[in-house]
């Protein structure tokens, strides 16, 4: 992710330096972060070193929102223009408009902190209830302030964000509910027609307020759909996934098993043979002498013939 003004000297880019150091796990964080500022000083480059020395280790709620935001680009890119469209929408909305969106930018939280806590498992960090709740804490802030928004967009988070109190939460109305207009005169008169077009001017504003509106809650719920699409598609993965670990597992089981009796197998034939060795032995030992006892047998009869003539 290439950002303003990054220099590229050789490949040896701090910006880069610094998407490394935040794609970190928090537990390599420091360790990884002294490797990238010796590696700057060792190439003289003193003021990467400072930037890259002073860069904060992330909370684990944080590493894992700066996780999403790059192993889900496009996903998280629609994320931050859902947040523009209902930040404008919010200011326009009556009250039971503002509680839809809401309970619809709860939804979507909520499946987005799911998504960031399966990719923080997959890289062995398994989240906590109290970093889970941090985690959406700071995507609802992404979603309520332009900060915020501007902060994650970077995907250097160093801590959980938290939500402005005065957003929306749905339950009631608010000051930017808006007013119907007052009602022109039955009869005109030329004095007042300069209100009347006012009036119809801040109808024709409050309508396309609306219709922005309809458009980011309709935003909203296609985000919803598509969220829940990947969710349902990253449970079958996860359960073909666990399936097959089963049966790795097993398949390891039987393999262990039989290599175990292998490993009997060949130490009993191992003692066999040894033993047939000896036996060997002792049968070669017997047939050395026998073949000796035969031919001094012989060589007495022989001895004996001859005294005989």
């Amino acid at each position: 992710m290439r950002r303003k003004g990054a220099r590229d000297d050789g490949g040896h880019d701090v910006e880069k330096a610094l998407d490394e150091l935040y794609a970190t796990p928090p537990p390599e964080f420091v360790s990884r972060r002294e490797e990238l500022t010796a590696g700057a000083k060792a190439d003289g480059r003193v003021e990467d070193a400072r930037r890259i020395h002073a860069a904060r280790r992330p909370s684990l709620a944080a590493w894992t929102v700066n996780l999403l935001l790059r192993s889900r680009p496009a996903e998280s890119r629609r994320f931050l223009e859902l947040g523009r469209a209902l930040r404008e929408a919010y200011e326009t909305l009556d009250a039971d408009g503002i509680k839809k969106l809401s309970e619809q930018r709860r939804s979507i939280v909520h499946a987005m902190s799911r998504q960031a806590a399966e990719l923080a498992a997959e890289a062995g960090h398994r989240l906590s209830d109290t970093v889970q709740q941090d985690v959406e804490s700071t995507l609802r802030a992404v979603l309520a302030d332009q900060d915020s928004a501007d902060r994650w967009a970077t995907g250097r988070l160093e801590s959980a964000l938290t939500p402005p109190a005065d957003f929306p939460s749905g339950t009631t109305a608010t000051a930017g509910t808006p007013r119907e207009p007052a009602r022109p005169a039955a009869t005109p008169t030329p004095a007042r027609s300069g209100a009347k077009d006012e009036v119809a001017e801040r109808r024709r504003q409050k309508q396309e307020q609306l219709d922005r509106a309809r458009e980011a809650a309709q935003a909203a719920d296609r985000q919803l759909r598509d969220l829940r699409a990947a969710q349902a598609d990253s449970d079958t993965l996860l359960e073909r996934a666990r399936d097959r670990h089963d049966r790795a597992g097993r398949d390891v089981s039987a393999a262990e098993r039989q290599l175990r009796q292998a490993r009997e197998d060949l130490q009993r034939a191992d003692q066999d043979k040894q033993e047939a060795e000896k036996q060997l032995k002792a049968a070669a030992d017997a047939a050395s002498r026998a073949e000796q006892a035969a031919h001094e047998a012989a060589r007495q009869v022989k001895r004996l013939a001859g005294r005989l003539r």
